[in-house]
């Protein structure tokens, strides 16, 4: 095994060790209450989890894995531009 194939087996399993340990942890804080569902910190949390799922996932020919983590990182990404789009029409409206 190459020098460069082992950097990227290494890069992949972080990554999705990385998306694990960040989707448990937002589940966790959102369960403790320490977190809300509609905050930009608890989809972020999910949406780069799921991309690093998605990554290891591909890598490792998950492909059920991996079409959950595209449709569970767009459900972030898609909330995330709605909390920013209703935190910039709150904002633009006391101007």
């Amino acid at each position: 095994m190459s020098g460069g194939h082992l950097n990227l087996l290494i890069f992949v399993e972080v990554a999705g060790w990385s998306g694990a340990v960040l989707i448990l942890l937002a589940y966790l804080l959102l369960s403790m209450g320490r977190l809300s569902g509609q905050s930009a910190i608890y989809q972020w949390m999910n949406a780069v989890g799921a991309a690093g799922f998605l990554l290891n996932g591909w890598w490792h020919g998950a492909l059920p894995s991996a079409a959950l983590n595209v449709i569970w990182m767009m459900i972030g990404v898609v909330a995330l531009w709605r909390i920013y789009r209703r935190k910039d029409s709150s904002t633009s409206a006391t101007r």
